[in-house]
């Protein structure tokens, strides 16, 4: 119901203007690499309409991208739906980290607010949730405005593709260009920095190595593993002698 998820007592304006301010920067991509989006899926033969379901249903920038060149390509339903659904494994992680922050929400909500989660989302909210600084509420606008960006985004991108020429200013390349700025704004030291140079060295050998796109996700599981291990490695190191 309605109530359950806007309880009319809940400080719903304080987190609307602290999630809309936190967004802003995220949407601005959003309207980038969704126009990106909406003209390379457009070049591939989707309809406005099309473009707009998938930006729903799939709601995956990444994804979206390699499903738009695969059905322009003439690939089936099922290599789409399979590609789709392991690219998109890497959201199990992204999950399992926010849910320590959400032990408290109802089915409903919690609901609500894993449909919104992207790779941007999850970034900002993390950091907020660690910071100590952030509730639920704030992180369910911050999902909901950026979706609500991406989907107008892309659909105008299809609109509009049929008159931009593929390729032009530099669009194809805002996925990777938003990819990049996160990682930066999530180097904090140098444990996070090892795990970038890690992460992207074997991402690379693993792309030349295997076919398809799963490198990424077993990147992620390598990359978050090593991640772990040095932290633990730093913290023993740190530990005054005798200590538990």
């Amino acid at each position: 119901m309605v109530s359950d998820f806007f309880d009319a007592s809940e400080d719903w304006g304080k987190a609307v203007r602290e999630g809309l301010s936190a967004a802003w920067p995220i949407c601005l991509g959003y309207i980038a690499i969704g126009l990106a989006f909406g003209v390379i899926a457009r070049k591939m033969g989707l309809h406005p309409l099309e473009i707009g379901l998938m930006s729903l249903v799939v709601y995956a920038g990444s994804s979206q991208f390699i499903a738009a060149a695969m059905l322009g390509a003439g690939a089936g339903f099922l290599p789409v739906v399979l590609t789709t659904f392991s690219v998109n494994l890497r959201h199990l992680l992204m999950s399992s980290s926010l849910s320590l922050y959400l032990k408290n929400l109802s089915g409903s909500r919690l609901s609500l607010f894993a449909y919104g989660v992207t790779d941007e989302s999850f970034a900002l909210n993390m950091s907020r949730f660690q910071a100590g600084n952030w509730g639920w509420r704030s992180a369910l606008v911050v999902n909901h405005a950026t979706n609500l960006t991406w989907f107008i985004s892309t659909v105008a991108g299809g609109i509009g593709g049929q008159f931009i020429p593929a390729g032009a200013f530099g669009i194809d390349y805002a996925l990777t260009a938003m990819f990049i700025c996160l990682l930066v704004f999530q180097i904090r030291g140098i444990y996070h920095a090892l795990v970038a140079l890690f992460s992207g060295v074997v991402a690379v050998i693993l792309s030349l190595m295997i076919p398809g796109n799963s490198y990424i996700l077993i990147t992620a599981f390598l990359a978050a593993s090593a991640g772990l291990c040095i932290r633990k490695t730093g913290l023993q190191k740190n530990r005054p002698e005798g200590g538990r």
